[in-house]
């Protein structure tokens, strides 16, 4: 089997990606998570008058320790009021600064004696005034296109006043769980073959933690004719396939006998550890993807693949670090590896380590549990030792 790079693998599903351009509107308190559609551009500095940053008296600085107080002006109010040089107002926080003014002076920091205050804690020209522009300038891009949106990306649509907003809709993914061995949640085992299927529940999350909608389809036994129909029953109402099993080397193998025959295969399996039997194919503007059947290679792959075009859709980076490795690693493969780690942080340094990942096949489940990592270890590379710097790449 004439297996190509991962970055080989790459370059392909990036050529063949679609522009995904589908818009639609949403309100702004359902855009949590979205990718949004368009840069956000300051309309205008912010703020466009100065500010006042806390409750105190404003005033024109000089070394003046005494001043008169000559009004109150409270958070709202766009009252006009010229000072002179011995004179300052009551402002509270995000109040307009009074004209002539450039200093405030904290209330803790005065004694108030009548329509006098005294300053008993001097401050800098300029202390607690929020200048025009302090947040952001006009012309300034405050949110690229493409951004998930979290709640300080939202908080700052909402600052602008926006509240009906243009997102990428999301993809429709169909999961296809295949196997005779494999039953669904709720239903019994009848024999000690057989085992529950957990690949199609964590996909479904995966795809929806990427920005997608994830729709679960039955599971399909092995049988040639039923992979063929699900596999065209899925695609009428997805974006993408995601399958999972029939892609290995198996009499049993029916999802790759399939795809070869219904589809245009793009990608025919990949020099990594795990998921080296991996395939991916298009029919039109829809793909599938055909991982393998072990949870955790389904998974890895997931991230490996699948994410790729959704960030290529989205206009958004793969995130890999840097990290340094805290203990040796000996390769077990001759392919470009992916192996689970723990991310720790000690003393502003971030450190990768195997606590926990048990050796084994790429079934194991819980090697991704607590938020693990995938380390990258090249092709070329046998050993790494401890100390290190590694690259690795988040999961979700």
């Amino acid at each position: 089997m004439n297996l190509q790079s991962y970055d080989e693998c790459l370059k392909i599903l990036k050529q063949n990606a679609i522009l995904w351009d589908r818009v639609e509107k949403v309100a702004l308190t359902n855009a949590l998570d979205r990718h949004i559609a368009f840069d956000v551009i300051a309309n205008d500095n912010y703020p466009a008058k100065p500010v006042s940053a806390m409750d105190g008296y404003a005033f024109k600085f000089n070394a003046q320790s005494e001043l008169n107080l000559v009004a109150s002006l409270p958070a709202g109010s766009d009252k006009k009021l010229f000072l002179n040089e011995n004179e300052c107002v009551k402002t509270f926080t995000g109040s307009l600064m009074s004209d002539d003014t450039d200093t405030l002076v904290p209330v803790e920091n005065v004694e108030v004696l009548g329509q006098k205050i005294l300053i008993k804690k001097p401050v800098a020209k300029g202390f607690a005034v929020r200048q025009v522009g302090e947040s952001y300038k006009k012309g300034e891009i405050l949110i690229k296109k493409g951004t998930k949106l979290n709640y300080a990306e939202i908080a700052l649509l909402a600052e602008l006043g926006l509240f009906f907003i243009s997102v990428f809709i999301k993809p429709k993914i169909a999961i296809l769980a295949t196997g005779s061995e494999i039953k669904d949640l709720g239903e019994p085992l009848e024999n000690d073959a057989q085992i529950h299927s957990s690949n199609h529940v964590a996909l479904a999350c995966m795809a929806q933690k990427m920005g997608a909608d994830a729709i679960i389809m039955p599971i399909t036994k092995d049988e040639p004719n039923a992979v063929k129909e699900a596999i065209i029953n899925a695609l009428k109402g997805a974006d993408i396939l995601l399958t999972t099993g029939g892609v290995s080397m198996g009499d049993y193998d029916f999802v790759k006998i399939a795809l070869k025959d219904e589809f245009n295969i793009i990608i025919n399996g990949a020099d990594i550890k795990p998921g080296r039997h991996i395939k991916i194919a298009k029919s039109g503007e829809k793909y599938i993807f055909a991982l393998p059947g072990f949870p955790y290679s389904a998974m890895v792959m997931c991230v490996l693949f699948l994410r790729v075009l959704l960030n290529t859709w989205f206009l958004q980076d793969e995130p890999y670090l840097t990290a340094i490795l805290d203990e040796d690693y000996e390769k077990r493969s001759p392919f470009l590896e992916f192996s689970a780690v723990n991310l720790e942080h000690k003393n502003g340094v971030l450190y990768a380590n195997l606590r926990g990942k048990k050796l084994g096949s790429s079934a194991i489940v819980n090697n991704l549990t607590n938020q693990a990592a995938l380390l990258v270890v090249p092709k070329e590379q046998k050993f790494i030792k401890k100390g290190e710097k590694v690259r690795v790449l988040l999961m979700l």
